[in-house]
């Protein structure tokens, strides 16, 4: 018989005198001495708890190594946990005769059982060989585990739905971006055609005819300049300071009109011409720069599918 089964039935015999005996030091210190252990499992569980990074796995096992310290025989004691049918045993554990367990409960239901296994027989004390108090701490472990295990598997729930979630916007995301492409892809052709082929063929018409045919190319030429309007915006948004003149001017420059022929195309001056190219170029931050204007400006419009 070693010191601490002597110690352990000292203090049973304690135990079993009067109260006025049941203060006798040795007694006194074995209970204090397993209540610190009792305690400093139950704070070790905690801290695993916290540091398992929500992995149950690390969870299970970090906890099965720290339960035979806190029994009365830790050198002959093994412990594991099992949980959804897999065992998380300690190093040195088999399966005995002489075993302390408690249930794991997960909504009220068994879902896993913590044991702890002494390898050899110990004398027969209030559970078998294990203290009453260590019934109370098994079933302590269990019932913190329980919740923890509640805890962890609501946060990869969590977590599980984050990511079904994001791969969900990343699909969307990727829809709309094939919507948009196909838009702009359009919006090219259709401006590609209107600036090259339809345009010019409308500014040679228009010289030739006399005002009041005048009116209904203008009227047409405005409703294109509509259809047109991918360039018009994308230069009103970037260069707010461009009055709509200067915007339309700049519209005939990426067309590569000369002076003279914007100049008849708006009912200006070839002077009053050069006077809004002037003002574009500073509100464009281009005076003295070595830029052609309209090669500046056609690279702010997208280039058609052909280009």
């Amino acid at each position: 018989m070693n010191e601490a089964e002597e110690q352990l039935i000292e203090h049973r015999r304690i135990v079993g005198e009067p109260p006025s005996l049941q203060c006798a030091p040795e007694g006194v210190e074995l209970a204090l001495r397993e209540r610190i252990k009792e305690l400093n499992c139950l704070y070790r569980l905690s801290e695993i708890v916290e540091n398992c990074g929500h992995s149950l796995d690390t969870l299970f096992q970090g906890v099965a190594e720290i339960l035979p310290e806190s029994w009365l025989y830790p050198e002959t004691a093994g412990a594991r946990i099992v949980f959804d049918g897999k065992e998380h045993p300690t190093s040195n554990f088999k399966d005995s005769l002489w075993k302390l367990a408690g249930d794991i409960l997960i909504a009220g239901e068994k879902a896993g059982v913590v044991e702890v296994h002494y390898l050899q027989e110990r004398p027969t004390l209030d559970e078998g060989p294990f203290l009453r108090e260590e019934r109370s701490l098994i079933n302590a472990v269990a019932e913190r585990l329980g919740k923890a295990i509640e805890y962890i598997q609501a946060q990869q729930q969590v977590l599980a739905e984050q990511s079904a979630l994001q791969q969900k916007n990343i699909a969307l995301q990727e829809v709309l971006d094939a919507v948009q492409e196909e838009k702009d892809k359009v919006g090219r052709a259709v401006l590609a055609n209107v600036d090259r082929i339809i345009m010019p063929m409308l500014d040679t018409l228009e010289q030739g005819l006399p005002d009041r045919q005048k009116k209904c190319v203008a009227m047409l030429k405005q409703n294109l300049k509509e259809i047109a309007s991918p360039f018009v915006e994308k230069l009103s948004k970037e260069f707010h300071s461009l009055t709509p003149m200067e915007i339309q001017i700049c519209h005939h420059i990426k067309r590569g009109l000369s002076s003279k022929e914007m100049a008849s195309i708006e009912s200006i001056s070839p002077a009053t011409v050069r006077t809004y190219r002037f003002q574009i170029r500073r509100k464009l931050d281009l005076l003295n720069k070595d830029v052609n204007l309209a090669s500046f400006l056609q690279q702010m419009m997208p280039k058609s599918p052909n280009e």
